[in-house]
């Protein structure tokens, strides 16, 4: 079998039969609407946390660690200020242009990710760079996604206020803390205690598995419209960010597994989280719904190429 086929297959199958079965057990009623924010919550505070900080405190943070970071955070960047260009010369409404950002910029880095890359790549420095890469660009993504969500609600007022409240909470995120952790523990030199790591590294591990699982939970049942639009805005964040990637990753100089995490990490499906937040903020509900949707089905395609292109 050729060598980008055993990749799409070792990715791939494991997550349509996860998926697969979190779907079955809402068809079945073993578990029931809702439940999945049970399992959004353990792998938001405990297993993704843990895996950060376990695989980012082993790693070496230099000159390499931060081109590779960057080069993984420079198309949704770039694309962020072609969408503030575009809206600027056609004149767009402020919604659709932070409907068009936050669409590309918000990937499933950490939930979808992370242990895709764990299925194509087996082995700690895959999960290492895809936890690297995934705080990398998380970060900024996160910030500037509840930035515009803000922004877009405020209309001319308040928008000050409510930005410091979004720092508040942004400060308290178990993910970025994750993130700030491990890093603080890299640059210092600490190496966890085995009795520690071992454990946290076990948790950590589970985040596969169970961010799969609960994909196919949280997306059964739920009524889908705008299709039409949903899919535009998925091919953006399928198609072209990667695209970008691509290009970037070159200009870099990554090769190897580290073009491949970068480019990949940038062609993952929209965060389940994103609808999370427009229900919040009252913010194309239906349209992202859809889009999560098929950005997710989508990526079932467009990964399999992404990784036949890279090997």
């Amino acid at each position: 079998m050729p060598l980008a086929d055993a990749l799409a297959l070792r990715a791939v199958a494991p997550i349509a039969l996860l998926v697969g079965a979190g779907v079955a057990a809402r068809a079945t009623g073993v578990l029931r609407e809702g439940d999945a924010r049970v399992l959004n919550a353990y792998l938001y505070w405990f297993a993704l946390p843990a895996l950060f900080v376990v695989d980012l405190s082993a790693m070496r943070l230099d000159g390499a660690s931060a081109r590779f970071v960057l080069a993984g955070a420079v198309p949704m960047l770039a694309l962020t200020g072609v969408f503030a260009l575009v809206a600027r010369a056609l004149g767009l409404a402020r919604g659709t242009f932070v409907l068009l950002v936050v669409s590309t910029a918000f990937g499933s880095l950490a939930f979808f990710g992370i242990p895709f890359l764990i299925f194509a790549f087996p082995g700690r420095e895959a999960e290492r760079l895809a936890a690297l890469a995934a705080a990398g660009i998380s970060v900024p993504a996160v910030a500037l996604t509840v930035a515009l969500l803000e922004w877009a609600r405020a209309k001319e007022r308040g928008f000050v206020a409510e930005l410091r409240g979004v720092g508040a909470r942004l400060s308290r995120n178990p993910m970025l803390l994750s993130i700030a952790a491990g890093t603080a523990l890299s640059l210092g030199g600490v190496r966890l205690p085995e009795p520690i790591e071992r454990p946290l590294h076990m948790l950590g591990t589970t985040t596969a598995t169970v961010a799969f699982f609960m994909l196919g939970v949280f997306l059964y049942g739920r009524l889908y419209t705008h299709l039409a639009a949903a899919a535009g805005l998925a091919l953006l964040r399928l198609a072209l960010l990667p695209l970008l990637g691509f290009g970037v990753a070159a200009l870099f100089g990554l090769a190897g597994l580290e073009r491949a995490t970068a480019v990949l990490m940038n062609g993952m499906p929209v965060a389940v989280s994103l609808l999370v937040l427009s229900e919040r903020y009252a913010f194309y509900q239906e349209t992202i719904a859809s889009l999560v949707l098929l950005s997710s089905i989508g990526s079932a395609v467009t990964l399999p190429i992404w990784l036949a292109v890279l090997a």
